[in-house]
């Protein structure tokens, strides 16, 4: 079996997938934005061949370069993991028929509202939604639908980009920000209430093979916005719980009406006042490496899981269930650069057994914006076989541990 892999290098886990593909058997051909030479040696020692192109999102770059292979031997699957690159490897995959999922599944996973107008066309109870493309339609949607208003871009990843207004002012002030009046159209979502969460699967041939159920403390909007408290998201091993029944025949439907039959799904959701509400779905796994905490909360491989998928259509592994698993953030107090950090020994030292890895910038290191995410600074993952004791934990190395900048 030979596999086509967009993107090797970066972010930094997609030497995984590599691996994983590598390890059981398949033949890997990389396609990616770095020179051969700079390929990290993790990556160069489980591929076949590598080929550098300008952009792997330039539709014509990778259509080019994954004809040249498929001139010297038959390419059995093109596959992407990373949001921004989807979209191009389906259509490149549509155009040269090579087999995954389709470009109309693709789209509809990466057009937020597209996405949510066909689902709940098929009965799925997702937040009021619209793309609009002038100040006009905007407004018209707000004095619908009501304040607060979610303004994003129509194929954002997660909270990458995203407002929340709270009245016309402030919609206006988006707007411009988001460049309606240079063409760009916006998405407008209704803003829900609630406990923010995603339930993660492997699906093979339309069936849920494996699935992990994950929490956002506090909800990622919140995190991204807002420099303290130290924010943290925890996968449970509580998945059985009765409470969770309703999401999870929630995703089986989602991921059918989508039409996704073999690839790893990331769907977001909310549950509150209004009861449970789809959020958004993508047709990749999770971002910030989150699969590593599966792995280390199961005792398996997720990556050989998703390399046996896509190449043999069966898996082979089991999820234990034996930890919850989650990794909390640790912002510098202020942006600049890293001059003191307080508490890293005694916290590390008196929480040891239950702590994966972790990953503190060297003193002096300039700081990262709290928007760029839950791995821009510094950040602890960790493990417990209680969910609850797991949350304090995660809580608690978030309280102890301090980052100075200036």
């Amino acid at each position: 079996m030979h596999v086509v892999f967009i993107e090797p290098s970066f972010p930094a886990n997609q030497w995984q997938f590599v691996r994983g593909l590598y390890e059981i058997g398949a033949k890997v051909t990389a396609i990616g934005e770095l020179p051969a030479h700079a390929l990290p040696s993790k990556v160069r020692n489980h591929i076949h061949n590598y080929i550098q192109v300008p952009s792997v999102v330039s539709e014509k770059a990778l259509y080019d370069a994954v004809k040249s292979i498929m001139r010297r031997e038959r390419v059995d699957r093109l596959e992407a993991t990373v949001e921004a690159h989807v979209l191009t490897a389906a259509k490149v995959r549509e155009l040269l028929g090579i087999e995954g999922t389709s470009y109309k599944t693709t789209f509809l996973c990466r057009d937020k509202p597209s996405m949510k107008e066909y689902l709940r066309k098929n009965g799925i109870p997702t937040a009021l939604s619209s793309a609009v493309n002038s100040r006009e339609e905007a407004l018209k949607f707000a004095k619908t639908v009501g304040f607060p208003i979610i303004v994003k871009p129509r194929s954002a990843a997660g909270a990458l980009g995203t407002a929340k207004v709270n009245n016309v002012v402030e919609l206006e002030r988006a707007l411009v920000d988001f460049g309606i009046d240079r063409g760009h159209s916006v998405a407008l979502e209704e803003f829900v209430e609630g406990h923010e969460g995603f339930i993660d699967t492997l699906t093979v041939n339309k069936e849920v093979v494996h699935y992990f159920i994950s929490h956002y403390y506090p909800n990622v909007l919140t995190a991204m916005r807002n420099r303290f408290p130290n924010p943290y998201l925890i996968t449970t091993n509580r998945v059985e719980a009765p409470g969770y029944t309703e999401l999870k025949e929630l995703n089986r439907k989602v991921i059918n009406v989508m039409g996704i039959e073999t690839s790893a799904t990331h769907l977001e959701w909310f549950f509150g006042p209004k009861g449970l509400k789809f959020s958004e779905i993508a047709c990749r796994p999770p971002g910030v490496s989150v699969w590593d905490l599966y792995c280390y909360a199961n005792d398996f491989d997720l990556y050989k899981e998703w390399a046996r998928a896509i190449t043999i259509g069966r898996t082979a592994e089991k999820t234990s269930r034996r930890f919850s698993a989650g990794m909390v953030t640790i912002r510098p107090d202020q942006d600049g650069r890293i001059v003191a950090y307080k508490g890293v020994e005694t916290t590390l030292k008196e929480f040891g057994n239950w702590i994966i890895d972790y990953h503190f910038p060297p003193i002096g290191s300039k700081t990262q914006p709290i928007e760029a995410g839950y791995f821009a600074n510094a950040w602890v993952r960790m493990r417990h076989p209680d969910y609850d004791i797991l949350r304090k934990l995660l809580e608690e190395v978030g309280k102890r541990i301090k980052i100075y900048a200036e």
